[in-house]
């Protein structure tokens, strides 16, 4: 009934973002925490803005790198949680490692950007269909738009699924 509600009544961009907070909120309390806004999420990007506040950055105000690794999993995640949430399934979702190439300070709202849409819907697909342990990689990249168009960091986050029995 709510979920009715909010998905005739609520535009999708910001059910987007309601759902990653709300995950925060009850899951993550630093995901909450961080203020995360989904910019875009359909069939060719994943983009998760993360404001530069006072919650944020770090004594040389830039972004905090705990706070650049919380995007980095947000936008390379939330794909592969929108689809486990849509197949009703039980699916255990983690990261199995996490690399990070930090190319600048990042000195403004970041945009965290995944575009391995439709890899990572079919990686749940099939996971969901062996029912093993399976692990892909995603990369995700992040910027500073209003600064330019050049990363500011780069990251590959190793996702693994498993379906629950």
């Amino acid at each position: 009934m709510l979920k009715d509600l909010i998905t005739k009544n609520i535009p999708k961009k910001f059910q987007d973002t309601l759902f990653v907070r709300y995950f925060g909120l009850t899951k993550v309390p630093l995901i909450f925490f961080v203020g995360p806004t989904v910019v875009r999420l359909d069939d060719e990007q994943c983009i998760v803005k993360i404001p530069l506040n006072r919650r944020t950055k770090n004594h040389l105000n830039s972004m905090y790198f705990g706070v650049l690794a919380t995007g980095a999993d947000l936008a390379g995640g939330l794909v592969a949680m929108k689809e486990i949430s849509e197949s009703k399934k039980k699916v255990s979702l983690s990261f199995k490692d996490f690399h990070a190439e930090f190319l600048k300070r990042a000195e403004g709202d970041v945009h965290f950007v995944c575009t391995q849409i439709p890899e990572i819907k079919k990686f749940v697909k099939d996971v969901i269909a062996s029912g093993e342990r399976m692990n892909f990689p995603v990369h995700i990249e992040a910027f500073v738009p209003s600064v330019g168009v050049e990363p500011v960091a780069k990251f590959i986050l190793t996702l693994s699924l498993k379906l629950k029995n």
